[in-house]
């Protein structure tokens, strides 16, 4: 009797420990996705006053200089800053919708620049693919901004290839001639980025930078 009671209660205790084993385990896994996710919006947060900042920006030059390419940015940027207010708060959205707004943004700049060009191509099944919003504007931003030149054409090339389970990003700019002469090409600031990609696609994201002369090119890769 002694041993069967022995045995009865150590398996009670057993059961007992092993269950709040399991709740603390779960509540470290809550804290973590917590932290995960306040530290992904904290990342995001980041990059949307500097980008509204530039746009509010280029409106005002606009409104002095031309009042009806104003009208059509104010537009432009009404459709985008919906997105950002709204689209962009949900965890994730249809990389077609976030394309979108890339595409805004360099319209934008098309308006505000003389002598810039850009594209954006798009290969594979696009309208299927979900990804966090926002996430590829600040390579687009930073091409941008390094590619300009007051005195030369410049351009910015973007291109999104979907292959099964993999998402390729590229980005593309020129780079002007006196930055290159002075041996300032303009490479991106990884460290916001890639510890947002690192948050989001650990060990399924490969990020490559190239610079060449009068031209700079981000390849992104992510494992969906």
């Amino acid at each position: 009797n002694a041993m069967l009671m022995a045995l009865t209660v150590g398996l009670a205790v057993a059961i007992r420990m092993t269950g709040n084993w399991y709740r603390i385990e779960a509540e470290k896994q809550q804290i973590e996705k917590e932290r995960t996710q306040a530290e992904l919006k904290n990342l995001k947060s980041q990059l949307n006053p500097h980008f509204l900042f530039n746009m509010l920006n280029n409106a005002n030059i606009l409104v002095k200089e031309d009042p009806d390419e104003a009208s059509r940015l104010l537009t432009k940027l009404d459709d985008m800053l919906r997105y950002q207010l709204n689209d962009s708060a949900r965890q994730e959205v249809f990389l077609s919708a976030d394309i979108h707004f890339l595409t805004g943004f360099l319209e934008l700049e098309k308006i505000r620049r003389d002598h810039f060009q850009f594209t954006m191509e798009q290969e594979g099944d696009i309208d299927s693919i979900w990804i966090q919003p926002l996430l590829f504007i600040p390579f687009v931003e930073n091409a941008v901004k390094h590619s300009f030149d007051s005195e030369h054409p410049s351009y910015v090339h973007v291109s999104f290839k979907v292959d099964n389970d993999r998402l390729e990003f590229r980005c593309e700019n020129s780079t002007p001639e006196v930055a290159v002469s002075k041996g300032k090409v303009g490479g991106i600031g990884l460290v916001n980025i890639q510890r947002r990609l690192g948050l989001l696609y650990p060990g399924r994201y490969e990020l490559k930078q190239i610079e060449n002369e009068n031209k700079y090119t981000v390849i992104l890769s992510i494992t969906l």
